[in-house]
C-alpha cells in the first residue's frame, strides 16, 4: 500500500512550531524593549505594495530578481514587500506636515525576497527596522548605534562575542579622491572591498588590478584599509565616538575602514554588527545615515539614520551560544485536573476562579486517569497541579501539588489561588 505524500512548505519559507515561535517572540520583545528605552514608537506598513513603489527607490535588481511579484485579480502588479524603506518614505511624505520631528519609529514584521536559501538566509524572514528622521548629526547616528548595542547586550552577547563596526561615507570619499578614484568608479571599488574577506590576499590583488585599479592605487588603498586610526581625521566620527562613550556603549563599537555598506546609498556614517566567534559570517544588523528619503515619493527632503536586523542570523547565533531562555511548552504554570465525569464541571469552575484571580491556568479537557494527566503536566512544564476528588468536593477543599518539590497540601477552596501564588512566587 502506497503511503500518502506530504505536501511540503513553499521553498524558503519557515514553519513556526511553538519553539520557533518562542524565539521569534523573544527577539520581538528584546528589539521592542531596546527601541522603547530610547522613546521610539512602533509602526508598520502593508505587507503588499505596488511594484512602482520599489521601482523608483530600490533599483532594478531588487524588483526584477528578488521581489515576489504577481498580478492581483484586477491585473495590477503587486509585490510582497522585500524591504520597508520605500513604505516608510511614502507614509512619512503623506503626513509630513502633521508629524512631530525628529521622528523615532520602529517596526518588526515579515518580508520576502526570492533568494537562494542557505544558512542564515531564507526567502521569508522577520526584520527589525528602526529610524530616527528629521535630524542630521553624528549624535543622532550615535543614538541608533547605542540602540543596536543595547539590544546586543540585552540578549547576552558581550563585546568579545559581537561588535558593531563603523565607517563614514564622507571620510572614504576623501580617501578615494586622494587615490584618484573617480565618483563613477566608487561603486565598483566599494564592491571590491566588500569581496576582500572572501578571497585570499593574492587573489584579491589580482581581482582589483583586473577591474581597473593601478598598482599604485592598490598599494595606497590597502594602506587606507589597514589604517584603524583613520577615524580621527573625520570630525563626524570623533563626535560619534565621544557620544557613544557618554551613552555607555563604546566598548561594543570599533572603527573599521573596510565597512563599505552601500556607500553610494548612505551619505555619512555606516555600521554593521558581526558575530566574532560563531559559524555565521553574515552581519547581524546594518545601517547608516541617508539623505533625501522622500525624494522619490514626492515629499520634501528629509535626512535620517536607521538600521535593520533580520531574525534568522541573530537566532542562529543565540542558539549556538546557548543564550536563549529555556523553552517552556505551556504559558500556563497551573494544571487543573479532572478526577472523573461527575467532577468535571467542578474542575472547570475551579479553573475559572483561578483565572479570575489572575493566574494562567490549563484545564485538562476530559476525564482521564490521574497518572496520565500528571505525565501531561510534566511534558508541558507545569509547575502546580490541582486535584478535586470526591473527598475534596465533599469538604469544599482542593489538593494542590508542587511538581518541583513533590510536596502537596489540601486547602480550603477559597485559599487555592493564594496557595498557588505563593508556590509560583517562591520558584520565581
Amino acid at each position: 500500500m502506497a503511503s500518502k505524500s506530504t505536501i511540503q512548505a513553499v521553498k524558503g519559507t519557515r514553519e513556526f512550531y511553538p519553539e520557533e515561535m518562542a524565539l521569534r517572540n523573544y527577539l520581538y520583545e528584546k528589539a521592542g524593549a531596546a527601541a522603547k528605552a530610547f522613546g521610539y514608537q512602533e509602526w508598520d506598513a502593508p505587507f503588499l505594495e505596488t511594484i512602482d513603489l520599489y521601482a523608483a527607490k530600490s533599483g532594478e535588481e531588487l524588483v526584477k530578481e528578488q521581489a515576489f511579484v504577481f498580478n492581483d485579480r484586477s491585473g495590477d502588479p503587486v509585490t510582497l514587500r522585500p524591504e520597508l524603506t520605500p513604505s516608510l518614505a511614502r507614509m512619512i511624505a503623506a503626513r509630513q506636515g502633521q508629524l512631530a520631528f525628529p521622528l523615532r519609529w520602529w517596526s518588526f514584521g515579515p518580508f520576502w525576497r526570492y533568494e537562494r536559501p542557505q544558512k542564515g538566509r531564507s526567502r521569508e524572514f522577520f526584520q527589525w527596522n528602526i529610524d530616527l528622521l528629521g535630524v542630521s548629526s553624528p549624535e543622532a547616528d550615535a543614538e541608533l548605534i547605542a540602540i543596536a548595542a543595547t539590544f546586543i547586550k540585552s540578549v547576552g552577547l558581550t563585546p568579545e562575542m559581537a561588535t558593531i563596526f563603523v565607517n563614514n561615507r564622507r571620510l572614504m570619499d576623501a580617501q578615494f579622491d586622494a587615490l584618484g578614484i573617480t565618483p563613477e568608479n566608487r561603486l565598483a571599488v566599494s564592491g571590491m572591498v566588500d569581496r576582500r574577506p572572501k578571497m585570499s590576499p593574492d587573489a584579491w590583488d589580482t581581482y582589483t588590478l583586473e577591474n581597473g585599479l593601478t598598482q599604485p592605487q592598490l598599494d595606497a588603498l590597502k594602506k587606507v584599509l589597514g589604517n584603524y586610526d583613520l577615524w580621527q581625521e573625520n570630525d563626524e566620527l570623533v563626535r560619534l565616538f565621544t557620544t557613544l562613550e557618554a551613552l555607555g556603549v563604546k566598548e561594543y563599537v570599533k572603527f573599521d575602514p573596510n565597512i563599505m555598506r552601500g556607500l553610494l546609498y548612505y551619505t555619512g556614517t555606516v555600521f554593521e554588527a558581526f558575530d566574532l566567534s560563531g559559524s555565521v559570517r553574515r552581519a547581524i544588523l546594518g545601517g547608516g545615515r541617508y539623505d533625501n528619503l522622500l525624494a522619490d515619493v514626492g515629499g520634501d527632503p528629509l535626512s535620517g539614520v536607521g538600521f535593520a536586523m533580520g531574525d534568522v542570523v541573530i537566532g542562529i547565533i543565540l542558539q549556538e551560544k546557548g543564550l536563549l531562555p529555556a523553552f517552556v511548552p505551556s504559558p500556563a504554570p497551573v494544571l487543573v485536573t479532572v478526577f472523573d465525569e461527575n467532577l468535571w464541571m467542578n474542575s472547570f469552575s475551579l479553573a475559572n476562579e483561578l483565572r479570575a484571580a489572575g493566574l494562567k491556568v490549563l484545564s485538562y479537557p476530559e476525564p482521564a486517569k490521574l497518572p496520565k494527566q500528571f505525565k501531561f503536566a510534566d511534558r508541558m512544564g507545569i509547575r502546580v497541579v490541582t486535584v478535586i476528588g470526591p473527598d475534596e468536593a465533599a469538604s469544599g477543599q482542593v489538593t494542590v501539588k508542587n511538581l518541583a518539590s513533590g510536596t502537596q497540601e489540601t486547602v480550603e477552596r477559597t485559599q487555592v489561588a493564594k496557595t498557588i501564588a505563593k508556590i509560583l512566587e517562591s520558584a520565581a
